[in-house]
């Protein structure tokens, strides 16, 4: 193996493994893997996939399920010098297609029962569960000892969630997601000590990213599950054998509405995660009033920084809880209005990202690298106000702010107005065409029992300006969701506006 300066993905385990061999590494359902037993695993699973007739550079794939197989498909990758195309699971036919073939994905590593989804152009292999799996093949394979990727080089590309248009590819080096991992141990308190359980899908860079390299960088015995599943969770709680937990709101909402959540022994839980998506005020209250001696930590940015950009710490809650936080140790972070000149504290304007975590722009998309990184900053997107003590608070996407009669509203704003009301379970507020209004403010609530719109307007109207109160509330069964928890207001939006603009 030719000498590196080490600053790669794959790295990172080889550097736990050789400090702490014996300890477990990784516990998906039955199975558990040492830290040695992992990495070499992971060498093996590089020799397979180039013994494919993949070369450094290649994408391939990964369509599957959670499970400690996906785990070492991405590491074998990054020490093979593949880049790994991670595909949300969700995804089926046009949305599945695209993504495939717009990475150039030459091989693609598929969950048996997922198989049958992928376009007939694409060449897959199995990644468990059958006699042909790459995990299969582990024990007749020699282990790799080709030549080590640079720091520079792709190892993958993160496609954005395409909340308003087809998905991005963000193109990750290995050198920015281990700055990145730097950034999550220091400003989340990762340590080995910590019995981390692992829930969300890890074709997300959240879970993969934020949470699962970063304590295997330090050193922790990690749980890996199929997917959130709360009496699952809990139990592991409850045995002691998980201390940390990281979930969109929407699972934290979840859990605490679970009728034996106020009777769980839920002491051993120390560390609680929140992000993906925007934690409504009245419901972090809810979980802090419930389980008083766990350390939230909110956790925000978005893929392209790899994906973590700014955290709220524990200590940091009180009298703030609707910051975001401040910037991770390698991210430098401004607020700017539409010339790109900083706005003043309590200003709202987008925020902008400088940092050796950033990805290098966006796979064949060189339009939409040069907009979104211009004058030598990245363009978030995020409209947000920035304090005299360095905390931002995020108010909206740029593109989900309202105008309302000439007068700009912010969505969150309002959904935290309806949060307060105990008949509220879920909200979203969106703006829609208006001949009078030029948008208007509209809830789309998931009711909590029996409550009328007239009474939500009401109650809104009482904690708001009247002219940010919504004109319409639409009762829904649920809202619309990406894999993430984040909200696809762009699905609300045309469930209404497909019948053109209305007239109030």
């Amino acid at each position: 193996m030719t000498p590196g300066h080490g600053s790669t993905v794959d790295g990172v385990l080889r550097r736990s493994a050789r400090r702490t061999p014996a300890r477990v590494a990784l516990e998906y359902g039955e199975r558990s893997w040492t830290y040695a037993e992992l990495d070499d695993a992971v060498s093996r699973a590089a020799s397979a996939l180039l013994d494919q007739g993949l070369a450094p550079g290649d994408r391939v794939g990964a369509y599957a399920h959670n499970s400690d197989a996906y785990l070492i498909a991405f590491l074998a990758c990054a020490r093979a010098g593949l880049v790994h195309v991670p595909v949300n699971q969700n995804l089926t036919g046009d949305e599945l297609a695209y993504i495939v073939g717009q990475s150039g994905s030459a091989l693609v590593l598929a969950d048996p029962d997922l198989a049958g989804r992928l376009p007939a152009s694409a060449r897959s292999l199995p990644l468990r569960d059958a006699e042909d799996s790459l995990l299969a093949a582990l024990p007749s394979t020699p282990p790799y000892d080709g030549p080590e990727p640079r720091g520079e080089d792709l190892v993958q590309l993160l496609y954005t969630s395409g909340t308003t248009a087809l998905p991005k590819g963000a193109m990750m080096t290995h050198r920015a997601l281990v700055h990145e991992y730097l950034s999550a141990i220091t400003a989340l308190d990762l340590s080995a000590g910590d019995r981390p359980v692992h829930a969300l899908p890890l074709y997300h860079s959240a879970q993969m990213h934020v949470f699962l390299l970063p304590y295997l960088a330090v050193g922790a015995t990690n749980i890996v599950l199929d997917a959130p599943d709360g009496d699952r969770i809990l139990d592991l709680v409850e045995a002691g054998r998980a201390d940390s937990l990281f979930a969109p709101p929407t699972v934290w909402i979840g859990l605490a509405g679970r009728p034996d959540f106020a009777g769980r022994n839920l002491e051993g839980l120390r560390k609680a995660y929140y992000g993906a998506s925007i934690m409504p005020v009245p419901v972090l209250e809810r979980l802090r009033d419930r389980l008083p001696g766990l350390a939230f930590y909110n956790c925000f940015g978005q893929s392209e920084i790899g994906p973590l950009a700014m955290v709220l710490g524990p200590d940091e809650h009180q009298g703030r809880m609707d910051s975001c936080g401040r910037p991770v140790l390698f991210v430098d972070a401004r607020v700017v209005d539409e010339d790109g000149k900083d706005v003043p504290d309590g200003t709202p304007g987008e925020v902008v990202y400088r940092s050796p975590q950033l990805c290098e722009g966006y796979w064949g998309k060189p339009e939409e690298t040069a907009e979104a990184f211009r004058d030598g900053w990245f363009h978030s997107g995020d409209l947000a106000v920035r304090d005299a003590h360095g905390y931002y608070t995020v108010v909206d996407r740029v593109k989900d702010v309202i105008n309302s009669g000439g007068v700009l509203v912010a969505s969150r704003q309002v959904e935290d107005a309806l949060y307060t009301h105990p008949r509220v379970a879920e909200v979203a507020v969106v703006g829609l065409p208006d001949d009078r209004w030029i948008e208007a403010v509209t809830a789309f609530v998931v009711p909590r029992g029996e409550v009328t719109e007239a009474e939500l307007i009401a109650h809104a109207r009482e904690r708001l300006a009247h002219f940010k109160a919504p004109k319409t509330v639409v009762f829904v069964p649920d809202l619309p969701r990406n894999a993430s928890g984040k909200i696809l207001k762009r699905q609300l939006r045309t469930r209404v506006t497909s019948a053109g603009p209305r007239s109030s």
